[in-house]
């Protein structure tokens, strides 16, 4: 990985993950809301890109500085343009109804089989994932529990990624790649190397992995490190702070180059 004042590329999308990317022990500090404002009044479109649930993505997409927002691990994404919300889903309602039923067998299993774990706090807004804290709101887990979670997906075949404060589990084919590539060409018109070339991404834990490896314009925050074991495909660029400072860190340095 680089340093970002390696990077020189002029971009025109910078999609983000948000919890431990923007924010710091669960805070969104000053220093990362003020980047969004930044990159937003700079002309550049910024995405989110969240395991978040749907709920927290219809307060993001209409009160943050963001262009849309995607969410539950690619399952939709919300775009509020010009003072109307569009909502754009992977499954239509009756996929999602079958999809709730299984994953709730899978729950069932998770919170009574392994000792520890609970419900993320915000699962109650969420349509298309089941969330599961291992250290959010509990006291963390060990690895192998983590693990545990996973492979308890996997065996009823859902996928399941490791964030930096849940395991995000859901049936589909879908993932954030899929639905950032999905959004760039229904709403911008924008595909293949075209969207290689304008885009750049920021995150920092392993369910972000399928974006580094996808876009070569990719930026990891310091807190990146404590996942380098497990993480194959890193960032091409590495900041020199954690959390929310480093994605200030970032952002000053695309706007050096926007400049």
């Amino acid at each position: 990985m680089k340093n970002i004042s390696e990077f020189q590329h002029k971009i025109d999308f910078l999609f983000t993950d948000i919890d431990d990317t923007l924010t710091d022990h669960g805070r969104l500090g000053p220093e990362a809301y003020q980047a969004l404002w930044d990159l937003s009044n700079a002309g550049i479109f910024v995405v989110p890109v969240t395991g978040r649930p749907a709920g927290w993505c219809e307060m993001i997409a209409r009160l943050w500085p963001v262009t849309a927002i995607i969410g539950e691990n690619g399952g939709f994404y919300f775009r509020y343009h010009y003072q109307k919300m569009y909502r754009h889903f992977h499954y239509d309602e009756i996929i999602q109804m079958e999809n709730r039923k299984k994953l709730e067998i899978i729950q069932s299993e998770i919170l009574s089989s392994i000792p520890g774990t609970a419900l993320a706090s915000d699962q109650f807004c969420r349509m298309m994932d089941l969330a599961i804290d291992f250290c959010e709101d509990v006291p963390r887990l060990g690895d192998k529990e983590i693990q545990n979670i996973v492979q308890t997906f996997q065996r009823h075949g859902a996928q399941a990624k490791v964030s930096s404060i849940h395991v995000n589990g859901w049936f589909g084919d879908y993932d954030k790649v899929s639905m950032v590539l999905r959004f760039l060409e229904k709403e911008f018109n924008i595909k293949g190397h075209e969207a290689l070339e304008r885009c750049a991404f920021v995150g920092d834990s392993p369910n972000d992995e399928p974006m580094f490896a996808h876009f070569p314009h990719s930026f990891g925050v310091k807190n990146i490190e404590d996942f380098m074991a497990v993480i194959k495909k890193k960032p091409a660029y590495i900041a020199g702070h954690r959390g929310g400072l480093g994605f200030s860190q970032i952002t000053q340095q695309i706007l050096k180059k926007r400049n």
